[in-house]
């Protein structure tokens, strides 16, 4: 049973706070094409191999299709080209990763907080 805890991005000023966080903690968004049968892929491999505690990786879930002008904003603030399905882990307010589609994985983002 995964110990992933999803907090909903809705509101563009949730960025900011997300900037914020990154400095005492990492935080992963992950981006998920409601619509898409390869976003819900990785949405759920994720889930199955989570291992992190939130205070080791907070995580931001953003509804695409919802929520696209989060997206864009997403995008232009962090410098990294949409992708759907697609991570961005932040970290002291920058992207120091990011991944979308097989890209997606709990390996690739273990190798990334080391």
């Amino acid at each position: 049973m995964s110990n992933m805890v999803w907090h909903n991005l809705e509101e563009n000023n949730q960025l900011d706070a997300i900037i914020v966080e990154s400095s005492e903690y990492p935080v992963l968004i992950f981006k998920h094409s409601t619509r898409c049968s390869i976003s819900s892929m990785a949405k759920n491999r994720v889930e199955r191999a989570w291992n992190f505690e939130e205070e080791q990786l907070k995580v931001y879930y953003l509804d695409l299709i919802a929520y696209r002008d989060i997206s864009n904003q997403i995008a232009e603030t962090f410098e990294v080209e949409h992708e759907s399905p697609q991570i961005l882990l932040i970290k002291d307010g920058q992207c120091i990763y990011n991944a979308s589609h097989n890209g997606i994985s709990v390996d690739n983002l273990e190798a990334e907080l080391v």
